[in-house]
């Protein structure tokens, strides 16, 4: 257990800005490049804590309605499918984690369950996500792979294709010895975000202002990861839904940093065909890659 992963490509840069240096004009436009190693792990039960507070974000405010506990005895439970990501060794908490749950052979789980009625229910909420739907509300479930994947904002999106092909592997290799994991499709549970106007701006009530979304009104939707835009290109269906919990008023507004709008966040999911996943981890490889 917790023993690192082979892998060739494990520096990533990341740009960072140059401390400001009086006189230097050009300080502000300069990028520092910070090289930064990167390792692979199985998952450990050193992780829990840290794979707690990634599912934690992953799910965000609907995160009180499941139990996060077994859900991260589970990944640490099946510790030789799935990884995470560290900087500082092994004992290290994770910055990034993927793996994936079978539905079907978790279903008589109560962590598990109450997952997947909450994912159906979504599902039937959204037209765009009726073929999710219809394979959630089978008795039994198919062996849909569950792949739940977090990471902390600032990590690259490079650490990503080496989780996923790392998975693929593991995978093959556990059908090989007769284990669970044949699936049928893969669901990636992932978030997205709109901007909305700000509380602030609206409380100004500015007249001279360009009007902005209105807080209800259903705007562009963005990635939080960057992967999930090519992984919906070969999905069977996906979508966006809306969180049971709401967030307390202001909460777009933290989350503007330095742009004018604030945001508001959903869930995401994204089904794939077994089939076509090999395809769609080699596309979604590709075009990060020539993003980097």
């Amino acid at each position: 257990m917790g023993k690192r992963k082979q892998i060739k490509d494990g520096d990533v840069e990341m740009g960072g800005t140059d401390p400001k240096v009086e006189g230097d004009e050009s300080s502000d436009e300069d990028m520092d490049m910070v090289n930064v190693d990167f390792e692979w792990f199985d998952p450990q039960e050193i992780d829990f804590h840290g794979l707690k507070n990634l599912l934690r974000q992953l799910f965000d405010v609907d995160a009180q309605d499941f139990e996060l506990s077994a859900i991260a005895d589970m990944i640490i439970t099946q510790g030789l499918l799935g990884s995470t990501v560290k900087v500082d060794g092994k004992d290290s908490d994770p910055y990034a984690f993927l793996t994936v749950l079978n539905l079907q052979e978790h279903n008589d789980k109560p962590a598990i369950k109450t997952l997947t009625t909450y994912l159906q229910r979504k599902a039937k909420a959204n037209p765009s996500l009726e073929p999710l739907a219809n394979l959630l509300s089978q008795t039994p479930i198919p062996p849909i792979g569950l792949i739940l994947t977090e990471r902390l904002i600032n990590m690259p999106s490079e650490v990503v294709p080496p989780m996923y092909t790392m998975l693929q592997e593991e995978i093959a290799w556990a059908i090989e010895e007769k284990e669970p994991y044949n699936f049928t499709h893969y669901l990636i549970v992932s978030k997205t975000y709109e901007e909305i106007e700000s509380k602030l701006d609206m409380e100004e009530s500015r007249p001279q202002k360009k009007k902005k979304k209105a807080a209800g009104e259903k705007g562009e939707r963005f990635f939080f990861h960057l992967e999930d835009e090519v992984l919906e290109r070969h999905a069977l269906c996906s979508g966006s839904y809306d969180y049971t919990h709401k967030h307390d008023d202001g909460h777009s507004d933290s989350k503007r940093a330095f742009q004018e709008l604030g945001i508001r966040t959903g869930g995401s999911m994204i089904l794939i065909e077994a089939a076509k996943f090999e395809g769609a981890v080699k596309d979604m490889a590709a075009y990060l890659q020539a993003a980097s």
